[in-house]
């Protein structure tokens, strides 16, 4: 039978990883100049997002940019663009599916409940698919920054650092993909019937097999 419990559980989990993937799509925190040569720099601070950049310096002003144009940027970052709102739309759309489909809502009725389980574990799979893929611009934003940061022959300005907005979409990948098997587990059909239950029809068989070798020999004896 379904659990409402887990499918909750699941339900909201997913949906505070879709809030965090959102703030994270749209933070411009996934690159932060701080260091040039090995010393901090207390001028300012450059901080490089998917969809602008921002400036901030030590008098607590803050500039912020959008890109002039998306064709003019790096292939990696308009790929990271695509899935991560590719990301977030699937998750809305298992939130619908989800919340239709779960054990304590009344969206369908309480006569489909084959049905909303199956809703529910789509929407599960959804949230899955959304985790793996927010998953991939976050990891390869990460290994871009690692790797030129340990290059000799990048430029110290060019140099860049893990930015929050990182490591909370990290977090945010880790709730949907959580969420989501949750979800799926959550929402077994209902009314299956487990494994011993099968053995029941040959048990009555046997014993109607076995009621009417008597009755048989009854008749012989009389």
């Amino acid at each position: 039978m379904a659990s409402t419990g887990l499918q909750l559980l699941g339900l909201v989990l997913a949906l505070l990883g879709w809030v965090c993937g959102a703030l994270v799509c749209a933070a411009p925190l996934w690159r932060v100049s701080a260091f040039v040569g090995g010393e901090l720099v207390i001028a300012q601070v450059l901080w490089e997002g998917l969809w602008m950049n921002c400036l901030s310096q030590t008098t607590g002003q803050i500039q912020c940019k959008t890109y002039d144009s998306t064709l003019a940027l790096p292939t990696f970052i308009q790929a990271a663009r695509g899935l991560t709102v590719l990301s977030l739309l699937l998750c809305l759309l298992a939130i619908i599916l989800g919340v239709a489909g779960a054990k304590c809502t009344h969206c369908m009725g309480d006569n489909n409940q084959d049905s909303k389980a199956r809703l529910a574990r789509i929407a599960g799979m959804l949230f899955i698919v959304a985790g793996l893929a927010y998953l991939i611009p976050i990891c390869g934003t990460a290994y871009a920054i690692i790797r030129d940061f340990y290059d000799p022959n990048v430029a110290a300005p060019l140099k860049r650092e893990l930015g929050p907005a990182l490591y909370l979409g990290w977090g945010a990948s880790v709730l949907l993909l959580v969420g989501g098997a949750l979800l799926h587990v959550g929402s077994s059909p209902p009314g299956a019937k487990a494994l011993p239950v099968f053995g029941r029809p040959a048990k009555d068989d046997s014993q109607t097999v076995a009621t009417g070798e008597v009755k048989q020999q009854e008749k012989s004896f009389v």
